[in-house]
């Protein structure tokens, strides 16, 4: 049963069958959840001068790369550059007025094009694993590159975090990045035009909204892949991060980190965490070194956000919700950030030094029938939203 968004001619769009208006979608009050949740009507505030831009170095064939400011009314920035989409900064206060970064990553372009872990990247065409590498569509396989040991992980070689896109500032403050994603490009069929916005709101919500059309039936599998440290001090580990994940359910893996095709109970497992649990709880009884699981979200059949996860800083006071209309998140912790790389103050980033909740559809859902579909026909729309929202307790 297919649960991804696609929006048809019509001005409706359908999730596992049922058709709804499309204004319900525009809607994000009707969030689940009893806590606060995103109001991006108050977006409309914003005007263009909330969004700076200046150089951000060129590329080898002299393109140039910008980075890009937003703002908001209380002090919240958050940095992005066209190159990969990337996040590469999330300044918020503590719990004590303090504005620090709580985002992996650098401030140099050089950095990125050295090679990085996805730090703050725009993921695709596939975010996470496709086993072996291929995949069957219509009768049809289509092989990809296996850049993660014998898999195919978050695009290729060249996937949408290498790229540069192009970007527009709008007039209601938001960043605009598209991508045109041409046939058989890193082995996907059908020419790929994306959209991304970014857009950040008075209610210190960070909201990415993916939109995507195909030539040809495709799998798409858009997230971005942020890594983030509430304490906003890069020398401590986020092994004490207190996790909530409004998720029963999980999809278990193999050695290679591919999903068995089972969904799981979390029930009595290290990975329950329907109630606050610290990263570091637990992670010792984690297979390999912690957390890098798909978590099947309790997520009603409908088209509206709804309240996925929790992380909360007891250090900064620092909390962050998640709010998406994705069936699934991955939560990672960092597991191979080895010290190799360095924040802009020179700290390493050592293991457990960031988490990430990348929402998304389940990883190799092309070769399993039984996962909510991936495939994007021509004549859809992919649509989808996920909002990272700042608070302090």
């Amino acid at each position: 049963m297919k649960t991804a968004l696609f929006l048809n001619g019509g001005g409706s769009y359908w999730i596992g069958g049922i058709t709804v208006s499309l204004v319900i979608l525009l809607m994000t009050g009707g969030c689940a959840g009893e806590e606060s949740e995103p109001s991006p009507e108050k977006q409309d505030t914003k005007t263009p001068d909330r969004i700076t831009e200046r150089p951000f170095g060129s590329l080898e064939d002299g393109r140039q790369v910008h980075l890009y400011t937003l703002a908001n009314a209380h002090g919240m920035e958050v940095d992005i550059t066209n190159y990969g989409g990337i996040v590469t900064a999330i300044r918020t206060p503590d719990n004590e007025g303090t504005i620090e970064n709580v985002a992996l990553g650098f401030d140099s372009l050089d950095n990125y094009l050295s090679g990085h872990p996805n730090f703050g990247a725009l993921i695709g065409r596939y975010g996470n694993r496709i086993a072996g590498g291929e995949f069957e569509l219509n009768g049809e396989t289509y092989t990809l590159a296996q850049n993660d040991g014998d898999n195919h992980l978050h695009g290729g070689e060249v996937g949408f975090d290498d790229v540069l896109w192009d970007a527009t500032i709008t007039p209601d403050s938001t960043l605009r990045l598209t991508y045109v994603s041409e046939d058989m490009e890193e082995g996907y069929p059908g020419r790929l035009d994306v959209t991304v916005i970014y857009s950040l709101t008075d209610d210190n919500e960070l909201k990415i909204e993916y939109k995507a059309t195909t030539t040809k039936a495709t799998p798409v599998n858009l997230t971005n892949h942020t890594y983030f440290n509430l304490t906003g001090d890069m020398d401590s580990t986020i092994l004490d991060h207190q996790v909530k994940l409004n998720a029963d359910q999980y999809t278990p893996v193999d050695d290679e980190l591919i999903p068995t095709g089972e969904i799981a109970s979390v029930e009595g497992t290290a990975f329950d965490f329907t109630e606050f649990h610290s990263i570091g709880e637990r992670i010792d009884q984690v297979d390999g070194r912690g957390y890098d699981h798909n978590f099947v979200l309790n997520q009603p059949a409908s088209d509206s956000l709804f309240h996925a996860a929790t992380v909360y800083s007891p250090g900064s006071g620092r909390e962050m919700k998640v709010f998406t209309t994705e069936p699934g998140v991955q939560f990672y912790t960092g597991n191979f950030l080895d010290g190799t790389l360095e924040s802009p103050g020179g700290i390493p980033f050592e293991q457990h030094s960031g988490f990430c909740l990348e929402t998304q559809h389940f990883p190799n859902s092309p070769n399993e029938p039984d996962f909510p579909s991936t495939i994007l026909e021509p004549g859809e729309t992919y649509l989808t939203t996920t909002i990272y929202q700042f608070s302090i307790r």
